[in-house]
């Protein structure tokens, strides 16, 4: 099984739909094995913004500072999905990371219409729901700065044999 960090930022949890996002990806067959609330410092979005996703290298330190101020308004939602091909399959739920290009039924598509078009100019917040790790490598170094091995849990979900599938003649019900 792969797992993947999710981080609902802080307009989520203004606006009240953290239940409703969560709601989403358990409805897909994922499983929540650690999850927290919590306001993280500047250190610590800076180990996650530049040192693993290289956030000012690839945008610049302008669009640090506004994604810093935005992910410091409020807490943040941080949880750890486990599935099949698991950081693929959330990236697809999420939709892109500019809402604008994020197609109808996508998390970001469904809740959200800020384009960076709009936001970028003015110096503002680009308020897009939520956080998804990148890739396999991204989400590994994503869950240990988030969360220490006590944290996540193992265990059987009593759904999880219909979710994964069946194995004729091996799994009984």
């Amino acid at each position: 099984m792969e797992r993947t960090l999710v981080v609902l930022k802080p307009d989520t949890v203004q606006r009240g739909i953290v239940g409703e996002i969560i709601t989403r990806f358990e409805r897909a067959g994922l499983k929540i094995v650690a999850m927290k609330m919590v306001s993280p410092d500047e250190e610590h979005f800076h180990k996650h913004y530049e040192g693993i996703s290289q956030l000012i290298s690839r945008w610049g330190e302008d669009i640090y500072r506004i994604t810093l101020a935005q992910m410091t308004e409020g807490p943040v939602v941080a949880f750890v999905l486990e599935g099949v091909e698991a950081v693929e399959h959330v990236r697809k739920m999420v939709g892109t990371t500019d809402p604008k290009e994020s197609a109808p039924g996508t998390i970001r598509g469904d809740y959200t219409h800020i384009t960076r078009a709009y936001t970028n100019p003015r110096g503002g917040t680009l308020p897009n729901i939520l956080h998804a790790s990148g890739n396999i490598e991204e989400a590994t170094q994503e869950i240990k700065l988030w969360f220490d091995d006590s944290e996540l849990y193992d265990y059987e979900h009593p759904q999880q044999k219909i979710v994964l599938g069946r194995v004729p003649g091996k799994d009984q019900e």
